[in-house]
């Protein structure tokens, strides 16, 4: 059951798939609706009204967020379209590489393990689980904290409060990118009226003209404060909560790294420190006892 040589997979997940199918379900519904009540698409396709709605979020997002933000969002934005990176067998490679790094700590010292913690990139041990070694901060964590407890200088309970420090700065880097997002979308509406405002000042100067010119003027003002709405509740909204809960499976996998490093900090064995990172993963992704014999089997024969 090894994993080390776990391809991340390209495809679409389930999640991916449930966002995907979500839009279009909004889409579908507010449009079928629409066109149900006789409503004519074509009112609907203004480009004015979306080029100043969009382009004032897009503007607040700028203003608002330093570079490495606005990175980030992207990054996020597009991470959603594919696999949950934090998934069972994830936990599986992971739960192997702390098994085989406390085993080997377990052998030589702590000391044995220096070379592979000043690098990790050139271990012989990080390199057999690449998926592992593509979680940055989850490699950094392990690594910095081995570096830590190798300085054979610090107590249990400075040991927590580190890894919590760690962590709490790594769930507020985190929580930018969502909290970002959900904030142009609340300003969806705003936005919207907006446009509104600026179609009705329009359609003041054309007061006199045709009727049907006028009614078509007061519509397509219309449509800015509806597409202000629909941005805000059906697309940036739950886009930013997609990526809050992706971020939170981030938080889960490394609190797994925290709970095995404590439980080894304070003496624990290996198959136990491992054992206790186990009982750490959520019900759905967690590995059985056996499977995690299996999983330090193979981590011993690698």
């Amino acid at each position: 059951m090894a994993t080390a040589n776990r391809p991340l997979t390209p495809c679409l997940d389930l999640s991916a798939v449930f966002l995907i199918i979500g839009l279009v379900v909004v889409i579908a519904s507010v449009i079928g609706g629409y066109m149900m009540h006789h409503g004519k698409v074509g009112v609907l396709w203004q480009p004015t009204e979306f080029i100043i709605i969009l382009g004032a979020g897009i503007g607040s997002m700028i203003m608002a967020n330093p570079p490495a933000v606005l990175k980030a969002i992207a990054a996020g934005v597009m991470g959603l379209l594919k696999p949950n990176p934090f998934d069972k067998k994830a936990y599986g490679e992971l739960l192997q590489v702390l098994f085989q790094i406390f085993n080997k700590a377990r052998k030589d010292g702590l000391v044995g393990l220096e070379s592979h913690i000043e690098d990790p990139e050139k271990s012989d041990i990080f390199s057999k689980y690449p998926g592992f070694m593509h979680h940055h901060h989850a490699v950094s964590l392990l690594a910095d904290t081995l570096k830590v407890l190798l300085t054979g200088t610090i107590e249990d309970h400075n040991l927590a409060e580190i890894l919590d420090l760690d962590l709490d700065q790594h769930h507020h880097e985190s929580a930018l990118v969502p909290n970002a997002i959900a904030g142009v979308g609340d300003a969806m509406p705003a936005f919207g009226i907006v446009a509104a405002v600026l179609g009705v000042i329009i359609t003041m100067g054309a007061i006199g003209g045709p009727p049907a010119e006028i009614g078509a003027k007061v519509a397509a003002a219309l449509v800015g404060t509806f597409v202000g709405i629909l941005l805000c509740y059906g697309f940036f909204g739950p886009v930013a909560k997609a990526i809050e809960m992706r971020n939170s499976s981030e938080h889960a996998y490394l609190m797994c790294v925290k709970t095995a490093l404590l439980s080894f900090a304070r003496g624990d064995a290996p198959m136990t420190a491992v054992e206790f990172a186990r009982r750490n993963i959520e019900p759905g992704d967690r590995p059985t006892f056996a499977e995690l014999e299996e999983l330090a089997k193979a981590a011993k024969a690698a």
